[in-house]
């Protein structure tokens, strides 16, 4: 049984191939799309648990579509992680802003971006399995 479904959104090949197998030895699904678009219609067909998003993409840029998923009632709970080259503190400010859960700058690490995965489905769950007032 798959500990959760992370759609993983980049445009370089290469780091969808590196996060498909450190999330997928983690025991996770991995679902991916490369460009913002392909995105969009994944988060709309396979309803992930938690969103690794690129920044700088062709058709739709990380933040419009990180903005988009949080403007949707059906998926505004999503955690969305931006991954991301552009690290300059007014970078991230608009990252939070469009309504990332984190921000975590490349070149990364794969084990960190694990953990911090980790960390916020670990809380996601247990948010979920509270009952409600």
């Amino acid at each position: 049984m798959s500990k959760g479904r992370i759609l993983v959104v980049d445009d370089e090949i290469y780091i969808v191939h590196i996060l498909d197998f450190s999330l997928g030895m983690e025991g996770y699904e991995v679902l991916t799309a490369l460009d913002g678009e392909q995105a969009l219609e994944r988060v709309r067909s396979d309803k992930p648990d938690l969103i690794v998003l690129d920044i700088m993409m062709p058709k739709l840029d990380g933040y419009e579509v990180c903005r988009a998923v949080k403007s949707n009632p059906e998926t505004r709970n999503v955690p969305v992680i931006l991954l991301s080259a552009k690290g300059r503190n007014v970078d991230q400010k608009m990252g939070f802003d469009v309504g990332a859960d984190d921000y975590i700058t490349k070149p990364f690490s794969p084990r960190k971006l694990v953990e911090r995965i980790n960390a916020i489905l670990g809380q996601t769950v247990s948010e979920r399995s509270t009952p409600s007032s």
